[in-house]
């Protein structure tokens, strides 16, 4: 049985078959599988202490959730795990997007999009942790005490985890954005100029955008919106600034 050996990302300009592309990505794919299982893994080792830190943004009077199956406290424990592993396994996924597309783009544009993987990376971490500090405990104290006087509101672990999970899962996407758009703007998708000319349209699909987040409730909704506007308009910048950069750069070689 032949030993598995990792990826080898190819060279720039460096000719491939079809099929080594099809092996290569197979590979990196497994990689990224690989990557997702180890996340589980740990957090599933963990998961009760990941419950714990969860229970701590709902108000202090619901922090003992319930469970009304048999089998429902393991299928959260799986639940829960996955989603964790999957942002455990993140940068990992994107180190590997990077390495699969890299051959494509000249040695210039391909150290921009290494420090794109770091910089996605820690924007990650960030995401995570404004949904965990600001968003979840927000929407957790909004929802908990709605009409909280016409019923007795018991907080069900299965709803709750899933929805926390997803609140931080869209969270640490939505902070992915400035290297979307500064991305499109890299490859010539979109310009800086159309942009900048159409503000008010981004603006309407990032409340779009907000809306078919997770979270049912305004509060939820607001607290996505409000990170998304700025990151698009902090995308915008910094394309521009790229761009001057860049430009800056071509004349220095042409004058040189």
């Amino acid at each position: 049985m032949r030993a598995w050996r990792p990826p080898r990302r190819l060279g720039h300009g460096e000719e491939a078959t079809l099929v080594e592309h099809l092996e290569e990505l197979r590979q990196r794919l497994f990689v990224c599988i690989g990557a997702v299982l180890v996340g589980f893994i740990a957090a599933y080792v963990v998961h009760g202490h990941i419950i714990d830190a969860l229970e701590q943004a709902l108000p202090p009077e619901h922090r003992k959730l319930v469970t009304l199956t048999v089998g429902e406290p393991f299928m959260t424990a799986m639940w829960l795990s996955l989603y964790t592993g999957f942002l455990i396994a993140l940068p990992v996924i994107l180190w590997q997007a990077w390495a699969f597309f890299a051959p494509a783009f000249d040695p210039g544009h391909e150290r921009m999009m290494r420090l794109f993987v770091l910089i996605a990376s820690g924007l990650l971490v960030v995401g995570v942790l404004f949904g965990y500090y600001l968003a979840l405990p927000a929407a957790a104290h909004f929802l908990t005490n709605y009409d909280s006087h016409q019923y007795t509101i018991m907080v069900r672990a299965r709803d709750y985890i899933g929805f926390a999970a997803k609140v931080l899962v869209a969270m640490a996407i939505v902070f992915e954005m400035p290297i979307f758009v500064v991305g499109l703007t890299r490859i010539g998708i979109v310009s800086t100029t159309q942009l900048r000319r159409s503000r008010r349209l981004g603006y309407f699909l990032v409340f779009v955008v907000a809306v078919l987040l997770p979270g049912v409730d305004p509060v939820t909704t607001t607290l996505e919106a409000i990170p998304l506007l700025i990151l698009y308009e902090g995308s915008i910048w910094a394309s521009v600034l790229l761009d001057r950069r860049a430009g800056s750069a071509r004349a220095e070689t042409v004058n040189a």
